[in-house]
């Protein structure tokens, strides 16, 4: 399955198909990827997490399996 090239702006649904991390789901909104070594197909992100209404609340740097993310359209459609 190829994998949607992310960058600024992206809002992403992560859930514990990223990281077992997220057993409670969360929106994040990407500043940038980081380009740090890791495993391979895992990617460390940094961005903003999300609540309810789409207004950062936290910023975050997390550690994600590129497969299990949920890139989402303005408006919160899946991409």
């Amino acid at each position: 399955m190829a994998v949607t090239p992310l960058k600024a702006g992206d809002l992403i649904h992560l859930t514990r198909a990223a990281s077992v991390q997220f057993i409670n789901p969360i929106m994040f909104r990407v500043i940038r990827v980081l380009d740090w070594p890791t495993y391979d197909h895992w990617t460390w992100l940094d961005g903003y997490e999300l609540d309810r209404r789409g207004d950062a609340v936290a910023r975050r740097s997390v550690f994600v399996q590129r497969e299990g993310l949920r890139v989402m359209q303005p408006g919160g459609l899946d991409r």
